[in-house]
């Protein structure tokens, strides 16, 4: 299930990076303690994450205008 980035500015995408890299805080502490409902969604976390970067970078390096 890819959620699509294409559409955020930057600024948005930065944001959303902050949030998701929280989000994964989060849960790893959830798993510690074993309340854990979907292990998998790590994973998916960590991914959508390195998506983000990837965009970013592009903005950064000059493939995407903004």
């Amino acid at each position: 299930m890819k959620k699509t980035f294409n559409d955020l500015t930057p600024d948005e995408l930065a944001v959303k990076r902050v949030e998701l890299t929280g989000k994964v805080r989060e849960l790893r502490f959830e798993m510690v303690m074993g309340h854990v409902e979907n292990p998998m969604e790590k994973k998916n976390l960590r991914r959508q994450i390195a998506r983000l970067n990837t965009i970013i970078n592009e903005y950064e390096i000059g493939i995407r205008k903004a």
